[in-house]
């Protein structure tokens, strides 16, 4: 039996679904696994580390056994080994706080947009089998980049159904929405609100917002607005006014690199906690935003 340990360097805000894996794996070979604690960190055959995001600081303490570090916040090239990729075991247990499930149906995307890494990590969208449910869910988080770009959209929608239980998504593209997709987005039974994005602002996606409304209630969206990747003031509002218009939650993310150089501008992030806060958006025009005493946003206008 080995001593296996694991760290979430992110933090414990959002279930890691890689460690989840390799927790199951390792205890399913009959391996102690627990969370590293800095100050007892000796004793280890093995520690796996895993990162998302690249501007989260590294984990400051030094292991003495083999440490395996993997996800896009340490190299977007990193995988899982084959045994545990080809397993569908979940070790939820590890996160005894989290009441929902995981679940992805397809890794990659049809799609290269040049401010996006999932093609860099993931390759070409390919449909991957559901692993196994948190017995004590009451939800399922469906993280796919693209949902219905999956060739087997039909078969996750199936499973999704059958599961019987609420479902988030987050990754819907509504460029290629059909009316059959969209019919039966509406069958299953959705928590929260689904999760489009209009990231390009060359791109104008009026017509498209307008047919894919007449199946899916305004109200029941969030698009997510992608500022500070060759956008303008002009483009940024006019997403966000257009959105609101259809009567879809706009959500402002300012663009972040992949190698964490780029930090928002004051802009940006005035932009951001205008629109992310409904409360506030509801209030006042963007021009007539006060963030801080003495300066109003009409100033970015100008």
């Amino acid at each position: 039996m080995s001593r296996i340990g694991l760290v979430d360097v992110d933090g414990h805000n959002f279930p890691n679904f890689a460690l989840m894996r390799i927790s199951a794996f390792h205890k399913n070979q009959g391996d102690q696994v627990e969370w590293v604690d800095p100050m007892f960190g000796e004793g280890y055959d093995k520690v796996y580390m895993s990162k998302i995001f690249t501007f989260t600081p590294d984990y400051p303490y030094e292991l003495d056994c083999e440490v395996i570090k993997g996800g896009t916040g340490y190299d977007v090239t990193s995988r899982l080994s084959p045994e545990i990729e080809s397993s569908l075991a979940m070790d939820y247990s590890i996160y005894p706080d989290c009441n929902y499930s995981i679940q992805f149906f397809s890794r990659g995307c049809i799609r290269k947009c040049p401010f996006c890494l999932v093609r860099d990590k993931e390759g070409y969208i390919h449909s991957v089998d559901p692993v196994e449910l948190n017995p004590k869910g009451e939800w399922i988080e469906v993280l796919d980049n693209n949902f219905f770009a999956n060739p087997n959209w039909k078969d996750a929608v199936d499973y999704l159904i059958k599961a019987n239980q609420p479902v988030k998504l987050h990754g819907v593209d509504i460029r290629i929405m059909t009316e059959e997709q969209a019919y039966w987005l509406n069958k299953m039974k959705l928590k929260g609100n689904t999760h489009i994005a209009w990231d390009l602002p060359t791109l104008d996606l009026t017509d498209k917002l307008r047919e894919v409304t007449k199946y899916i209630k305004p109200s029941k969206l969030t698009c997510y607005v992608l500022i500070g990747y060759n956008s303008t003031i002009e483009e940024d509002l006019f997403r966000i006014k257009t959105l609101w218009e259809f009567g879809i939650h706009p959500f402002v993310q300012p663009y972040r690199d992949y190698e964490n150089k780029r930090v928002p501008t004051q802009y940006e992030k005035d932009l951001a906690r205008w629109c992310n806060n409904k409360f506030i958006f509801k209030s006042c025009d963007f021009k007539d935003y006060e963030p801080r005493k003495g300066f109003k946003c009409k100033e970015y206008l100008k």
